[in-house]
């Protein structure tokens, strides 16, 4: 498979401190490569270096066969970008700011105003069209930008967080659209994401980022297997009590990671050790408040390599934009 995109030893450092650091990574015609990771873990940075927005402190990145550094005119013919924050003239209408971007790009007014039309029909906005962007909802403003993001008809698709902030059924609609690019138009699409069912169904392959470093790196199913094992979470109603000791040394437990008076446990076989740890418990007095098993899933792999969990990064991450919301209609009408 051909490479859209080849990084190595990627870097860009701000005030002596290191947002992306030596990371490596490619991708392949027709992929769909998501990046997971924390707010502040490296991701928008290397969209722009990718991007040619940042130059990069150190390091070599090809998008295309084209160098990002030496050679960004021909970068940006082959890429589109949709990024994270509303972009759109809200005083234009739909249709002006696709032909807009279009100008932006060079291409013929005539051009832009064919694709203009294909696009708004791709993600169903032809009928509003010729309404002001300031009167679309969160869902149409989403679709408009990756309607901008398509008028050169790129190589290379970038979508920094998507779906965030948006409902659950224009999240799917957007997660439609995005199949449809990979399917019917053999794009290939580097996406970031705070949703973990996002990149499980959408992604051929992840990166997991964390303080500037790719910490994983594989296929979703490979980073589920990556943990070989069922995880358990349990609670005990013990005070300072520590039964770490004595679930460790129940057949079938691989870790014990105790944080106050509740466990994460990694097992072998979850269905078989698990009432081996609960016996043990009852037997030597201990109380159990909650109890859960499951299999493995990307939030469980996100947690062994960053400690954190996605979920809880997903609803900062959520939140943070809802806030940011005033603050972009207010620039917008300055």
């Amino acid at each position: 498979m051909d490479e859209v995109i080849d990084a190595e030893g990627l870097t860009k450092i701000f005030n002596g401190t290191a947002a992306v650091d030596h990371i490596n990574f490619s991708v392949g015609r027709g992929e769909v490569f998501g990046f997971l990771g924390p707010n502040g873990a490296g991701k928008t940075t290397t969209i722009n270096m990718l991007t040619t927005i940042l130059k990069p402190t150190e390091g070599h990145a090809e998008i295309c066969g084209y160098d990002v550094l030496g050679e960004p005119k021909q970068v940006r013919k082959y890429i589109g970008l949709v990024p994270q924050e509303y972009t759109a003239d809200e005083d234009l209408t739909g249709q002006e700011n696709v032909i807009l971007c279009g100008d932006l790009y060079g291409l013929p007014r005539h051009v832009s105003r064919q694709r203009a039309e294909e696009l708004l029909g791709l993600v169903e906005l032809l009928d509003s069209k010729d309404r002001k962007v300031e009167t679309y909802s969160g869902g149409m403003r989403r679709r408009l930008e990756l309607a901008c993001g398509l008028v050169n008809r790129p190589k290379l698709l970038f979508l920094d967080e998507p779906t965030l902030g948006l409902d659950v059924q224009t999240r799917a609609a957007v997660w439609n659209y995005i199949r449809l690019l990979k399917e019917e138009y053999d794009m290939t699409i580097f996406m970031t994401t705070h949703y973990l069912e996002e990149a499980d169904n959408l992604c051929d392959m992840v990166g997991i980022i964390d303080y500037g470093k790719i910490v994983k790196l594989g296929s979703p199913n490979e980073m589920k297997n990556s943990l070989s094992g069922d995880v358990m979470e349990i609670g005990v109603d013990d005070g300072s009590a520590d039964i770490t000791t004595l679930v460790s040394g129940v057949s079938g437990v691989k870790t014990v990671e105790k944080k106050d008076t509740s466990y994460r446990i990694k097992l072998r076989d979850g269905e078989r050790t698990a009432p081996l740890i609960m016996e043990a418990l009852w037997a030597t007095g201990h109380r159990i408040t909650n109890i859960s098993l499951t299999k493995p899933t990307l939030d469980e792999v996100y947690l062994e390599y960053t400690g954190r969990s996605m979920r809880q990064e997903a609803q900062e991450g959520a939140d943070l934009f809802r806030q940011r919301a005033p603050v972009r209609r207010v620039r917008a009408h300055v």
